[in-house]
């Protein structure tokens, strides 16, 4: 695609990249086949190519971004299933991510939209303030029915519908060693997973222990910073990424690290991507491509492990791959392996390329789309006639688990009950049938 950015211009870096992501472009409309958002609406500028006409327009002429605009890049998953299917290699996260952060410096949204997206980048990426506000989301469910009649209060009917009815205990975050460790492994705890589903970290430690590692916990590490990056919140999302880098790197300092190991894939994602987003960093360049360069989703570990034979118990898993893990880090069949290798009987539904909806806060932004998203989900993954739905990210479990009948569990509770671990939470009155 051609462009005409300034030579000015190119001297801001962000801009820079920007441009050498465009002009990739070659207008050929592979990506709209596997846009959720344009399969869904049918509109050219709900899809990657229209959008990176918007975005394109946006920046070169440096226009104040139009009501437009804004909503059709807000619409935007970042599932990144257009950077798989794209022949011409268009980096379109790196894209859609400036153009955000342009429109959140630029653009004066309505009142109570800013008043939203101040409260979910103040609560969600710390775990107490996420904690408190979810254990106050019964007060508030009576009312989830006349929120969602009123266009400007259906994020909050959407978050009152994702919201737990019930809080697991509070998680310790305990580092654990095992005799003869052949490495040590950082695990990163986050913001939400912790909170939702403690499970998952249970499971992933003891699973890296029976392989042979050293599991720790970084002192002062956070939200990876993906939930505020993708609303736009650049600075936001740098201090996380430096406050994380610095946790890491003071690891890596007192006695190396083999990986830093990721059970939620929007977390690895972001991670893989610190490199990036402090290469204009001079006190943080090289200490992020660091860490990005360490970044490992748990399932990439575990295929290099040597992990005991498994006893999947004949049951059969509904697998679905995460956007992040798929697309974002081109992890494929990884995870499909690993259930196999343990004896699951897996299977995938027909638009396993399509995102759940659930995209960090799309589902609290985007209600309406999001919703739509995640019932064709749950009813193609309902279709595999499943004992259990697996994903790789607490987002996407949330998402299908409020649609679903079937529970849905992470990858390693699985991974870690057929070799030896305890059965999963919300697999116990199936266990308990299976025993029998």
């Amino acid at each position: 695609m051609q462009t005409n950015f300034s030579d000015a211009q190119r001297d801001d870096p962000a801009i820079a990249s920007s441009e050498s992501v465009i002009r990739k472009c070659v207008h050929c409309g592979f990506c709209t086949a596997t846009c959720p958002t344009y399969v869904l609406l049918g509109d050219e500028l709900d899809g990657p190519r229209g959008r990176i006409y918007l975005m394109k327009d946006m920046l070169e002429n440096e226009r104040v971004p139009s009501a437009e605009t804004v909503k059709h890049i807000d619409r935007c998953l970042s599932c990144l299933s257009c950077m798989t299917t794209c022949p011409s290699g268009v980096n379109y996260m790196h894209l859609v991510d400036h153009a955000r952060a342009y429109i959140e410096d630029k653009y004066q949204r309505p009142w109570h939209e800013r008043a939203l997206r101040s409260m979910l980048a103040w609560v969600l990426p710390h775990r107490g303030r996420m904690r408190a506000a979810l254990s106050f989301a019964r007060f508030g469910r009576p009312f989830a029915g006349l929120f969602a009649k009123f266009n400007t209060l259906k994020p909050l009917a959407a978050m009152l519908a994702l919201a737990p009815r019930t809080l697991p205990p509070r998680a310790r975050a305990i580092s654990t060693k095992v005799p003869g460790a052949k490495g040590r492994i950082a695990l990163l705890q986050g913001c939400a997973e912790p909170v939702l589903r403690p499970e998952f970290q249970a499971a992933a430690v003891r699973l890296l222990n029976r392989a042979g590692y050293d599991v720790l916990f970084a002192k002062d590490e956070g939200c990876c910073g993906a939930l505020v990056h993708h609303m736009g919140r650049e600075e936001a999302a740098l201090d996380h990424a430096r406050r994380n880098v610095d946790a890491w790197t003071r690891l890596l300092d007192e006695g190396g690290l083999q990986a830093i190991v990721v059970t939620a894939s929007g977390c690895g994602t972001a991670i893989k991507n610190y490199g990036f987003m402090l290469r204009s960093d001079p006190a943080y360049a090289e200490k992020a491509a660091r860490v990005s360069s360490l970044a490992r989703d748990i399932s990439e570990v575990l295929m290099d492990a040597e992990l005991p034979l498994g006893d999947g118990r004949g049951l059969t898993v509904a697998y679905h791959p995460a956007c992040s893990l798929q697309h974002g880090q081109q992890i494929k069949d990884t995870p499909k392996r690993l259930l196999a290798a343990a004896g699951f009987v897996v299977r995938t539904p027909i638009d396993a390329h399509l995102c759940c909806g659930s995209a960090g806060t799309y589902n609290i932004l985007q209600p309406d789309i999001a919703s739509e998203l995640g019932n064709r989900k749950a009813a193609n993954l309902g279709r595999l006639d499943a004992d259990v739905i697996a994903t790789g990210n607490i987002g996407c479990a949330m998402q299908i688990g409020a649609r679903s009948t079937t529970p849905v569990v992470h990858t390693v509770e699985l991974l870690d009950w057929a070799t030896g671990g305890p059965v999963p939470p919300q697999l116990t009155g199936l266990a308990s049938n299976i025993d029998r």
